[in-house]
């Protein structure tokens, strides 16, 4: 018998390098088959849009105190109405902090309501400001 001589494997040849942008993309796959959806309804059978009502104690009126009725004056009103005249009484004396414009520089009005504090933010505001209603 003849001995088999081992064969020397050949390197493969290296392919040419290509650029990207020449590549072309593989080819995308296609998604797999979805159920049908079910019908869609009309367009025209939508609810109309319903306005909405304000929560009941919001629009409860509520007595400011002696200091925040020198501020807004001394008819009940109810809090939503309250923050309202607060901010109008702020920019119409340009208490406004220049800087932030989240802080409320107080005077001698919004001093007492705002617990002897100088500046206070417009969220701290509401919190102290409804401490003075009744």
């Amino acid at each position: 018998m003849a001995a088999k001589k081992p064969t020397a494997k050949k390197p493969a040849a290296k392919k040419p390098a290509v650029k990207k942008s020449a590549a072309k993309k593989p080819a995308a796959k296609k998604p797999a088959a979805k159920k049908a959806a079910p019908a869609k309804k009309p367009a025209a059978a939508k609810k109309p849009a319903v306005k909405r009502t304000p929560s009941a104690a919001f629009m409860k009126p509520m007595t400011p105190s002696s200091d925040l009725a020198a501020v807004i004056g001394n008819a009940p009103a109810p809090r939503t109405e309250v923050t309202k005249k607060i901010w109008e009484y702020i920019k119409k004396n340009k208490l406004q902090d220049n800087a932030n414009k989240r802080m409320i520089n107080a005077d001698s009005k919004l001093k007492s309501v705002f617990g002897g504090k100088n500046q206070v933010s417009m969220f701290e505001m509401t919190k102290l400001v409804n401490a003075h209603l009744k």
